[in-house]
């Protein structure tokens, strides 16, 4: 017959072992408030004596301290949170997380109406968000309630630090890339019009058209293959002669180069294709993608870290993309 396993001891044992009100138990083991210093002796040799285990999700809901950090995703539907690059983020944020007890949650944010962030700064569970695909509407809808425990992934306020890509830079390699190939006439497929830091990637895109003489050549996508697919298609008809394209996300090249391949152009041979991102499927795509890298989990990490920490950090801060050359271009 099994025996029964005994009972944990609760903040309540502690207390009457110790000989102080349940209030000053808490505040002990808490570290927070005032207690003599004999009741705090007394309060700490009971919860030794009594091998008592905090219940740190309590205790965090006590100080308002929060027990789950949100990562809040703007988008036009809740899809976004299917997007791949999404559940990069949350899988970051979640190793950070996990040494302090704190849980990641996901949430989409509509795009249209990002008010949820005023329930999420009264929410005591939360203890901060990160933002994905920020928008200057949802910095507006950041409540002072979550001011210095809000990060943003892209574009970011005097009240929130933003942490991303230097996409521009990235970009720039892999267009100046194409050009030295001998590609002139290249396609853009943008990723969604919307978002403010899909445009720095449009104007280091524009830039070069300029400063080769070459016409701006551009189609609007969403980061996604599908998408990349009917862009590509509608800048055949547009543009019969284009030698390349660059897309925005890796998902937008790879359905660029199932969809030209579908119409018998061939890769790189009749049009170079290139993408952004550097996922790990473009190293072994047919052929491999050529495109730049996007340190998707450092950047996460360290937007989780400051919201964590609250520690001062930079307004802005932008982690390089390099270029990385394959068969594709």
């Amino acid at each position: 017959m099994d025996t029964p396993t005994a009972r944990p001891a609760t903040l309540e044992d502690v207390a009457r072992d110790a000989g102080v009100s349940r209030a000053t138990a808490s505040r002990v083991l808490g570290a927070y408030g005032f207690a003599s210093t004999d009741a705090r002796a007394r309060v700490h040799a009971a919860a030794e004596r009594l091998g008592y285990v905090p219940d740190v999700t309590a205790r965090a809901l006590v100080r308002g301290a929060g027990v789950r950090l949100v990562v809040a995703v703007v988008g036009r539907d809740d899809t976004v949170l299917d997007d791949p690059y999404v559940h990069r983020v949350v899988g970051a944020a979640s190793r950070v997380c996990a040494p302090h007890g704190v849980g990641v949650a996901l949430e989409w944010l509509p795009l249209a109406d990002p008010s949820g962030l005023t329930r999420l700064g009264a929410d005591r569970s939360v203890c901060g968000v990160i933002l994905v695909n920020t928008t200057q509407a949802a910095l507006e809808a950041v409540p002072p309630r979550l001011h210095g425990r809000v990060a943003s992934i892209g574009q970011g306020s005097a009240a929130v630090p933003s942490f991303d890509v230097d996409n521009a830079g990235g970009a720039g390699e892999v267009l100046r890339h194409l050009y030295a190939t001998g590609r002139r006439r290249i396609v853009m497929v943008t990723g969604p019009r919307w978002l403010s830091c899909a445009e720095r990637s449009v104007t280091a895109y524009r830039e070069l058209m300029r400063e080769s003489g070459a016409p701006a050549r551009l189609v609007t996508g969403d980061f996604t293959a599908a998408r990349g697919g009917r862009a590509a298609l509608a800048a055949l008809r547009r543009w019969p002669d284009a030698d390349a394209v660059y897309a925005a996300s890796d998902a937008t090249a790879f359905g660029v180069i199932a969809a030209l391949r579908g119409r018998g152009v061939r890769v790189p041979h009749d049009v170079a294709v290139a993408g952004f991102d550097d996922l790990p499927y473009a190293a072994v795509s047919s052929p491999p993608l050529t495109t730049a890298t996007h340190p998707v989990d450092r950047i996460a990490a360290a937007a989780a870290t400051a919201v964590l920490t609250r520690a001062p950090v930079a307004p802005s801060t932008a982690f390089p993309s390099t270029l990385v050359a394959r068969e594709s271009a």
